[in-house]
């Protein structure tokens, strides 16, 4: 084997430690709007690397934001605390 093949290691698209913030996230916005229409309608193969290629960016904007804003409506807990009105996403004060 020579020192460029690379079976069974999938990579499209730059590397994600490699974009800017604002690249990362036009990335994320990417792939998960054609999420649905891969899961539906594309082949396996298509499907795997779509995989992959969420998990490294969602991986790199974990990996730069281990402090996000997590909605306590998006935990367990609050999940059970709220009634089927309430929205799951945080909620900025003063506006």
């Amino acid at each position: 084997m020579n020192e460029h093949d690379e079976r069974g290691t999938t990579m499209t698209g730059v590397d994600p430690s490699r974009l800017d913030d604002q690249q990362l996230m036009k990335e994320l916005e990417t792939i998960h709007r054609t999420r649905h229409d891969t899961l539906l309608y594309g082949s396996n193969d298509a499907l795997r690397a779509h995989n992959e290629r969420m998990a490294q960016l969602e991986g790199e904007y974990l990996r730069r934001n281990p402090r996000r804003l997590v909605s306590a409506g998006r935990t367990r807990e609050g999940a059970r605390e709220r009634s089927c009105g309430e929205a799951a996403t945080p909620e900025t004060s003063g506006t």
